[in-house]
Parts: structure tokens; C-alpha cells; sequence
């Protein structure tokens, strides 16, 4: 038997679920969802086609000792739901920054749990952050509406790159001062 070594991470309790570290039994579900087209062309560096091994090194990526990257497992089996229902994350800046990332399993599209995470991870404020800005697809106005619900304030256009999609897409930028 193999013993799983989780590092310090809160765990964040909402109404629905637990935000929680991932652990390497997620890559089952996190590598079918990441193979999902709708969900890989809204983000930035989940490929599409997923090749091999891909969810493994996600989560090797964001467990080791010296990441600046944090990302936590919508998890919802203490509440009668699923294990893997999304993930969200903080990618640590420099100057106490960080940026926000999430995505939800398209089965739970349009029920609330992107907003209940962002609002209880940037409630917890784990990483102690002054700043925390989000990006967002132009052509996802679903996921701007996440980020204004939770007192995000609109900065401006840009642009980044989609490797799913191999093109760079227009985004809205946001940023939410905690301090």
C-alpha cells in the first residue's frame, strides 16, 4: 500500500462543498473533465486533445514542495454529491499577488458552485494576498459574472493564449483588493 503525503493546504468549507487540495486519486475524474472539450477551450493551458499521463503531471505540478501554484478540488461527497465537480486555484505573483483560476464540470454549469468557490477562497484568503486579479474568455461572459458576484472590479481587454483552442482570445481582466 502507497501512503499519500498531502502538504499544508486549507481545506475551505462552503455551504456545499470543500474546497480541498488534490490528491493523486483525482485524476481519474480531473483527466476526464480536462478531456472535455468545452472545458479545455475555456481555459488557458488544458490542451485538447488531453494527451497521456496529462491529469498525473496536472497534479504532480500543483503537489510538489516548491510550487507557486495552489489549486483546490470542488468536493462535494460530504454533501451528497460529486467527488470532482471543478477546481479553482491561485497562482502565486510577486508583491502578495496572485491570479485566480477556476473551471466547473460542464453537469454543473449554472448552478452556483464556480461563485460559492471564488467567494469562499478569496474569503479565506490562503495565500494572505493584497491582490488577486482573474482573466476570462470574452466569449465566456458566464464566467465574468463569477467574478463581479464576488466583488471583482473590471480592469480591462486583453488578450491570452488558448492551448486548447491555439489562438489567442480576448479576455476581460479583472482584480479584487483584499487589503
Amino acid at each position: 500500500m502507497k501512503q499519500e503525503t498531502i502538504l499544508a493546504q486549507a481545506v475551505i468549507e462552503t455551504p456545499r462543498m470543500y474546497l480541498r487540495p488534490m490528491r493523486t486519486s483525482d485524476a481519474g475524474l480531473l483527466g476526464m473533465y480536462h478531456a472535455d472539450k468545452r472545458v479545455a477551450e475555456m481555459t488557458t493551458s488544458i490542451p485538447h486533445p488531453l494527451p497521456p499521463g496529462a491529469a498525473e503531471s496536472f497534479i504532480a505540478n500543483y503537489t510538489k514542495p516548491e510550487r507557486q501554484s495552489f489549486a483546490w478540488v470542488m468536493d462535494a461527497t460530504e454533501f451528497g454529491g460529486s467527488e470532482v465537480m471543478g477546481m479553482i486555484s491561485l497562482d502565486q505573483m510577486d508583491r502578495n499577488q496572485s491570479e485566480i483560476g477556476y473551471w466547473v464540470a460542464p453537469a454543473m454549469w449554472n448552478t452556483g458552485f464556480a461563485s460559492e468557490a471564488v467567494h469562499a477562497l478569496v474569503e479565506a484568503n490562503p495565500l494572505e494576498n493584497c491582490t488577486i486579479f482573474g482573466s476570462v474568455f470574452q466569449d465566456n461572459p458566464s464566467s465574468a459574472r463569477v467574478l463581479t458576484n464576488a466583488g471583482f472590479d473590471y480592469l480591462g481587454d486583453a488578450e491570452a493564449f488558448s492551448v486548447a483552442r491555439n489562438a489567442k482570445v480576448a479576455t476581460w481582466t479583472y482584480l479584487k483588493r483584499l487589503s
